[in-house]
This record gives structure tokens, sequence and C-alpha cells, in this order.
């Protein structure tokens, strides 16, 4: 039996700890070779050259695509413009038998649209999700349209993709890989954290992460701002240090970034920023920290997991589920340090300890990789769509 072949594309930092389970079981298959393609981000020394984490893991990259800054002052749309043509001209010189895209960002969307310009069937993880603040829950829902199959992350999310169209025999409720990293990578400990990031950490500290609002129109600097006032206040009332991971490439993320080192800069120790922390290190931090504070998807999704208090800031998150371990607040310092202070206090830690988390697939990678080795090689698989209208339901579930 000859090898299909599989694109899997990966723009982000975030986005490859997500895959990174599932490239490497397919590097093991016996039916697929994954042809992996790095574009975004990952290539961009001002958001931490993160290809190097790819290539310390020792999967093989098939192509590097640089997408970013290649125009004079882009804009999404130009990135997207120009990502379409490079994604295009690739794929129509490898012509794989499928591409594997995760998650909602613009240059997973302009990825897709190669793919489904090619006729290449397109399978499409994180599905379903709705973040009404930023500008990814409708690149998601486009790539929704343009897969030919979904591997949602739980049972809400996948009834919802088919209340989209999709048919219920494409859509496979898989769990959340974010939830399977945490059961199953070995995590650091404190000690090694701290020495591993130069960073006394022995006492109780806050992962921070926030990105740009890309949707509503909200200032990301001004943000920042009430975000950075927040914390400088609750840093004189405790002993509290911050481990801050820098926002991602999208509109505003660099001002953000500049925010963060200036303020780092006056902590006198107390604080530091790091472009990427890597897979390990950030699971490692999030499971000994005492709260995460943010508005990074792995606020809401990954969190619940480990029990951890978490203040999830502004609309970027909203409308995912949210956990009874996550305080949410508005971008606005009296209401961020409210949150702050209630995270940080025992009986929210108590109740967030507590938490019972959604994602829970089990082996979900093994599970992806299985299924894509039975549908790569379905007789008509990738042919012309239609749209579900029947009763929403899942495999192996009732009608709902």
């Amino acid at each position: 039996m000859n090898k299909k072949t599989l694109a899997v594309f990966t723009g982000t930092r975030a986005e490859y700890g997500l895959l990174r389970p599932v490239i490497f079981k397919l590097l093991k298959s016996d039916k697929i070779i994954p042809k992996v393609v790095v574009t975004g981000s990952h290539l961009s020394p001002e958001f931490g050259n993160t290809v190097q984490e790819i290539e310390a893991d020792g999967v093989p990259i098939a192509v590097r695509i640089p997408i970013l800054k290649v125009l004079p002052d882009p804009t999404t749309a130009d990135t997207v413009a120009y990502a379409l043509s490079a994604f295009s001209g690739w794929l129509r010189m490898e012509k794989p038998d499928g591409v594997l895209v995760l998650g909602d960002r613009y240059e997973i969307f302009a990825a897709a649209q190669a793919a489904a310009f090619a006729g290449i069937p397109i399978a499409h993880i994180s599905g379903g999700d709705v973040t009404q603040g930023a500008a990814d829950d409708w690149y998601r829902h486009c790539v929704t349209k343009m897969a030919h199959l979904h591997f949602p992350s739980c049972a809400v999310y996948a009834r919802r993709l088919v209340r989209m169209g999709e048919f219920p025999e494409t859509v496979f409720n898989v769990g959340g890989l974010g939830d399977e990293n945490i059961r199953t990578l070995p995590k650091m400990s404190r000690q090694e954290l701290s020495e591993s990031l130069g960073f006394d950490l022995s006492g109780p500290f806050g992962l921070v992460t926030f990105h740009p609002e890309t949707a509503g129109g909200a200032g990301p600097t001004a943000q920042m701002d009430q975000l950075l006032k927040a914390m400088s206040q609750i840093g004189q009332d405790s002993p509290i240090r911050w481990l801050i991971t820098k926002a991602n490439a999208d509109a505003g993320g660099a001002e953000i970034n500049q925010k963060i080192d200036e303020w780092v800069a006056r902590r006198q120790g107390r604080a530091i920023a790091f472009t990427s922390l890597g897979v390990k290190r950030y699971l490692s931090a999030m499971a000994l920290a005492a709260v995460v504070v943010g508005n990074s998807s792995s606020g809401v999704v990954e969190t619940p997991t480990f029990g951890v208090p978490t203040v999830n800031i502004g609309r970027r998150q909203e409308g995912r589920i949210i956990c009874e371990n996550v305080y949410c607040c508005s971008a606005e310092a009296g209401a961020i340090t409210q949150a702050l202070t209630r995270a940080l206090s025992p009986e929210f830690a108590a109740r967030a300890r507590a938490v019972k988390s959604p994602y829970n697939g089990g082996d979900t990678s093994g599970r992806i990789v299985k299924i894509l080795e039975e549908k790569l090689f379905e007789p008509g698989f990738g042919g012309p769509k239609g749209f579900y209208d029947g009763p929403v339901r899942l495999q192996g579930e009732e009608t709902t």
C-alpha cells in the first residue's frame, strides 16, 4: 500500500505546542508521510524564531514559508494575500493528499484557502469554538466550511459544527490536545523551572499572557496599560512575582511587547518576560502558578485540567466554555485588581482545584492520527461537500 502525504501547517508557538503529539505520531505512521510546513511567527526574530523549538524536537521540516513583513507595513489582509499565493505555489508543486490545520489564525485561514483552491481535502482541529473578541472567530468558521474532516475539542463544539451544516460522520469529538499535553508531558519541578529561566520562582508567581483583541475596536496598548497597572498594585500588597510570555504576531502585538519590556525593567527582578517559553516550560509554569492571567486561549481551555486559578481579561475569549476556575473581568485596572485579589484567595484556589475539564478525550492525538489513516484512503474522500440539514447528533449519541 502506497503511503499518503499530509501537509501539516504551523505558524505559531502555541499551535505547534498543540500539534506536537500529532506530528510525532504521524512520523511513526506506516500509512501517512507528514510534510511539516513552517510559517508565520515561527520564522520571525521579533517573535522568538520559534522554528528552533521544532528543530530541537527533531521534526523534519518540509518547507519554511516566511509571510510576515514581506510587504511594507503589511495589514492582515496583505499578509493573507501573500500567504495564499506562497502556500498555493508550494501545494501545486508538492500535491499532498491532504492538509491538516489547527485553530483559527489568519495564516491558517490562508493555508485552508490555498488547499481548497487546489482541491486538496482539509482536516481541521479545534473547529466549532466561539471567540467573539477576536477576528479568529470568523477565520475559524470559514475554515470549517472548507474542511472535509473535523476534530473539535468537546461535545458542545462538535454539535455546533453539525448545526453549521457539517455531516455528523465527518465530525469527531476527540477532546483537546492541550488537555492531552497536560496529562502526558513530563513537567519540570519548581527548582528545575527556576534554573531553566534564570528567575526565582520559589514563591508565588503569576503566569501572564496578553494578546491584542482583534475584534470590537479595543485598544491593545491601552488594555495592556490597565493590566500592568493592576499587576503593580497587587505586587505592592503581596510577594508575588510575574512570569510573562509576550504577545503574538497579531496587529498591536509588537506594541504590547514594548510595554511589557519597559514595565519589567522597572520591577527590580520581580518580573521577567520571554518571547516564548516552549511547551514544556509553559505547561510546567502553568502547573506551578498561583494564578494564570491574561486573555490567551490556554487560560480558559488548558487551566481547567490543572485546576489553577485564572483571570480572563476582556472579550478575546468571549463565547468559549468558561469553567469555575476562571474569573472573567473587564480590561480596566480596578476590575483586574479585584479579580486578581479574588483569584489569589484560598477560597478560590479550593474552587479551582475541584474543576473538571470538558476537554479530556483520552488519547486525542492518537485518535486523530487513526482517523486520518482511515479517511485519507477512503474512495471519494475530499469530493464536493454537501450541507447537512438533519438532526443534530454526534456519532454514538441520541438525536438532540
